[in-house]
């Protein structure tokens, strides 16, 4: 049982900080409601009609492809990095990524998902 008294304070440690940490904020923050401080806020102008409409999939489809496409840009970096090191066999590696993203992106604008209407 002795084994077990590390990971027991860790667990009980890593349970109680955040929640110390919301207590001690609550107590010692500022309390100062102002109604346009509580005024909903969106690009500085006020809110027309009902702030929880339903939004399009095809907002989110787009978000989706962004990070995908995102993400799998930034897989380049370290290949630009070590470009002079890896040679033929990164350049082609690094080509087949760069034709299969591209294939991706071509499937993503033929399906009509990059279209916002």
């Amino acid at each position: 049982m002795e084994q077990y008294l590390p990971i027991l304070i860790f667990v009980l440690v890593a349970a109680a900080f955040p929640v110390v940490t919301l207590v001690v904020a609550r107590v010692i923050r500022p309390h100062k409601p102002d109604p346009v401080k509580l005024s909903s806020y969106e690009c500085g102008l006020e809110s027309v009609g009902e702030v929880r409409d339903r939004t399009s999939v095809r907002y989110y489809l787009i978000a989706v492809l962004f990070v995908i496409f995102d993400v799998e840009v930034i897989f380049m970096f370290p290949w630009a990095v070590r470009f002079k090191q890896l040679a033929l066999l990164g350049f082609v590696s690094m080509a087949t990524f760069l034709g299969i993203l591209l294939l991706g992106y071509y499937y993503a604008w033929r399906k009509g998902a990059l279209e916002w209407v």
